[in-house]
C-alpha cells in the first residue's frame, strides 16, 4: 500500500488558551464547579500545556457552555460531515485525483453516531460512485486511524481496490462535558476539532514521493480499558481521562515498536522519522523518555499539537503531513495512534 496524497480540514474559528479561559470564568458553569475545579482549569488553561490554541465548531466560546444531549448531537451531524468532506476533497486535489477513481471510503470517529454513517454524506459531497465500497469504524478513539489504515491496506492488497479514500474526523467539541471530576475538565481543555484524509493506492505514483506501508502491529489491553475511555451519562458522551495515560501510552507504543523492528531486523536508530499521536504534552514527554528521543525527533507532533489540540483519530494525518511539507529526510518513518481500550497500533513506512 501507498499513500498518494493526503489532506485536512479544520473548522472557522480557533480560539486561544487565555480566550478558553476567560469564557470559562465569565459561563455559568465556574459556579456550578468547585475551587478545585477552578484550580486545575487555570493551571491547564493558563500554563505551558503543549497547546496554545484550538479550532472549534462554533462562532464563540460561549456556545461551549451549551451542554445537553441535542445541542451536542446536533453539533455533530451538521459538522462531522462537513469537515469529513474538506478533508477528502483536499486530498482529491492535492492528489490531482478524478472522483471516480475511489473504490472505497472508510470513514473513523468516536465523537458521535449517525445512521446511516458519514460515508454515505462522504459519498454525496464529493460526487463518488454509487457502488464504492462503504465501511464505517467508531469506537476506537483516538487510536482510528490506524485501523483505519489497516482496513485500506487488506482491501488494496487483496486487490478489490486500486484506491481508498480513508478519513478521519472529530468533532470533539460534539462530546464536551463538564464535571469535577479532574479527568473530565481537563480533558474539555485539550481536545479540538478537525479532519485528516489520505488517499492510499495499491501502486506507487509517478512523480510523486514514494511513501510505503511495509508492515503494522497492534496491540489491544482490555485490563486497562478504564484508563482511558469515554462512557454515557445524561445520554452525552463523557471522556475518562486518568493520571496513568502518558505511562500506558508510552509502554503499549514501546511494545508495537519493539515488535516490529524485531521482526524487520531494525533497530531504534533505523527509524528516521516519528509520526506519533500526540494525546498531549505529558504523553510526549513520557514518548521521549522511554523511547530515549530527543525532543526535536517529535517536532511536528508537538508542533500539531500546539496549533491544534488534541484532534483525536484526525490528529496523525496533521503530523504526517507536516512532515511531508517540511520535505523531512527519507527512510523508515514510524507512525503511531494509541488510545481507547487501551489501544497501541503502529506502521513502519519506507519513506523515499
Amino acid at each position: 500500500m501507498f499513500l498518494h496524497s493526503i489532506g485536512t480540514a479544520v473548522p472557522d474559528h480557533r480560539f486561544s488558551k487565555a480566550q478558553c479561559w476567560d469564557a470559562f470564568k465569565a459561563s455559568e458553569w465556574f459556579d456550578r464547579l468547585d475551587a478545585r475545579s477552578h484550580a486545575v482549569a487555570k493551571l491547564v488553561l493558563t500554563r505551558d500545556n503543549g497547546i496554545e490554541q484550538r479550532w472549534l465548531c462554533m462562532e464563540s466560546l460561549e456556545e461551549v457552555f451549551a451542554i445537553d444531549p441535542d445541542t451536542l448531537h446536533q453539533r455533530f451531524s451538521h459538522h462531522a460531515p462537513r469537515l469529513a468532506g474538506r478533508a477528502g476533497l483536499s486530498a482529491l486535489r492535492r492528489g490531482d485525483c478524478r472522483f471516480e477513481d475511489i473504490d472505497a471510503v472508510i470513514v473513523t470517529t468516536c465523537t458521535g453516531y449517525l445512521c446511516p454513517g458519514l460515508t454515505g454524506y462522504v459519498i454525496e459531497q464529493l460526487g463518488l460512485r454509487s457502488n464504492v465500497l462503504a465501511f464505517d469504524l467508531v469506537g476506537q478513539g483516538c487510536a482510528g486511524a490506524l485501523p483505519n489504515w489497516q482496513l485500506a491496506n487488506a482491501l488494496l492488497t487483496s486487490g478489490q481496490c486500486e484506491h481508498v479514500l480513508s478519513i478521519c474526523v472529530e468533532i470533539c467539541s460534539a462530546a464536551m462535558y463538564l464535571s469535577n471530576d479532574p479527568g473530565v475538565l481537563i480533558s474539555a481543555c485539550l481536545f479540538g476539532d478537525g479532519a485528516g484524509a489520505a488517499i492510499l493506492s495499491r501502486h506507487p505514483t509517478p512523480g510523486r514521493r514514494r511513501v510505503e506501508w511495509t508492515d503494522t502491529e497492534s496491540l489491544i489491553d482490555p485490563s486497562e480499558r478504564d484508563a482511558l475511555r469515554f462512557e454515557h451519562q445524561a445520554g452525552m458522551l463523557r471522556n475518562v481521562l486518568t493520571r496513568g495515560v502518558p505511562r500506558l501510552a508510552a509502554h503499549h507504543a514501546q511494545i508495537v515498536l519493539g515488535a516490529v523492528l524485531d521482526r524487520s531486523g531494525l533497530t531504534l536508530q533505523d527509524i528516521t522519522g516519528w509520526i506519533f499521536h500526540a494525546g498531549g504534552r505529558d504523553v510526549l514527554s513520557a514518548l521521549e523518555s522511554r523511547l530515549r528521543l530527543l525532543p526535536a525527533q517529535l517536532r511536528y507532533s508537538r508542533d500539531a499539537l500546539r496549533q491544534y489540540g488534541n484532534l483525536s483519530s484526525a490528529f496523525v494525518y496533521f503530523v504526517l503531513d507536516a512532515a511531508l511539507e517540511d520535505k523531512a529526510p527519507g527512510g523508515r518513518w514510524w507512525m503511531s495512534s494509541f488510545g481507547a481500550g487501551f489501544t497501541c497500533h503502529g506502521a513502519l513506512l519506507a519513506v523515499e
